[in-house]
């Protein structure tokens, strides 16, 4: 209910994720506005239901205040539902700090984790480079990064299906003596990290498949994403203003189209759908606020995904075989998580 264009894009959305892939979805919020959309759709055999919530956190409410004052919003009665085991996992299009705030408030933190991390899939050159924390935390600490890139790793093995994902820090250079006070610390608790640390990486590194997940905080990873999603609209827009001012560019695009379209659909972030949320005692899928219908049915699909390769299951017992050394964790993160 939260989304730009709510409810209309995520019907939409969850309508054709139950069609293609014969999902069931339980649809929360308003059960008067969402029936009235679900109307405008053929739904023959679906099996889509309603559950009424009769609050909405807005795009510039407080998170956590929201979240603990409005207790009937519908982000924090979808969390609800997956607690109660009514669903297996959350979508949302609207404030992703309260859906962040809802899940840590209502699932819990898996064991282990101090800070859930936003994490987003970046294209590069070859395949796919997943990035976290990429807003969910501004602020964070050397073990923050530490568990970011261990939750990273798992996600990318088990979703994305590397088998051995490379993982780096992101810094201002590929040099030991580069970075902050931040990055250094946590550079030096992941050389003992059990999977394949490669120390520092740049911003290009994203982009150029030299590494599989890229950690930083959430401050650096948000700017890193907003600045990716801006220069390709405005590559996009140049290439079309240049094309349109020449007579054999046009000629050259209608040969160019198919190529023009295959590189479109991969810097469309529809594409990906949303960003999981890594580390609550359940399954979180963040969208844009302005999200199509098309990415709305990829996050659905991206929130099954987490759930059959059971990703929080190989968190665990990830960090049930980590060392304390490699990746800190503070005494409060190993209170127990809800049933989820």
């Amino acid at each position: 209910m939260g989304g730009d264009h709510a409810p209309a894009t995520e019907v939409d959305g969850a309508v054709q994720a139950a069609r293609k892939w014969n999902i069931p979805i339980v649809l929360v919020g308003d059960t008067e506005r969402l029936q009235a959309e679900l109307d405008r759709h053929d739904t023959s055999g679906l099996e889509i239901s309603l559950h009424h919530a009769s609050e909405v956190v807005g795009m510039h409410d407080s998170a956590s205040d929201a979240v603990r004052r409005k207790k009937d919003s519908s982000i924090r009665v979808a969390y609800q539902l997956v607690r109660d085991g009514k669903a297996d996992a959350v979508v949302s299009a609207g404030n992703s700090g309260a859906t962040m705030a809802a899940g840590m408030f209502v699932l819990k933190r898996l064991p282990g984790i101090d800070r859930p991390a936003i994490a987003t899939i970046m294209p590069n050159v070859k395949d796919q480079t997943l990035v976290l924390d990429v807003g969910g935390n501004v602020d964070c600490k050397p073990p923050h990064l530490a568990q970011f890139a261990l939750m990273g790793e798992v996600y990318t093995r088990k979703v994305l299906g590397k088998p051995a994902p490379r993982v780096g820090l992101l810094s201002n250079g590929e040099e030991e003596s580069k970075g902050n006070e931040l990055t250094r610390e946590a550079h030096r608790l992941l050389k003992d990290a059990p999977f394949s640390y490669v120390g520092y990486v740049e911003g290009r590194d994203i982009f150029n498949s030299k590494i599989d997940v890229v950690v930083c905080d959430g401050f650096v990873g948000n700017v890193a994403l907003k600045g990716f999603e801006g220069l390709a609209e405005a590559i996009g827009t140049m290439l079309k203003d240049e094309i349109r001012k020449r007579f054999w560019a046009r000629i050259g695009y209608l040969l160019a189209r198919p190529a023009f379209a295959a590189f479109k659909k991969k810097v469309d972030y529809a594409e990906y759908g949303g960003a999981p949320l890594l580390g609550i005692a359940g399954t979180g899928m963040i969208c844009h606020g302005g999200s199509n219908a098309k990415a709305i049915m990829n996050a659905i699909r991206m929130a099954r995904e987490f759930v059959s390769q059971k990703v929080n299951a190989g968190l665990i017992e990830q960090l049930d075989n980590v060392s304390p050394v490699a990746v800190p964790v503070s005494e409060q993160s190993h209170e127990r998580p809800h049933k989820a």
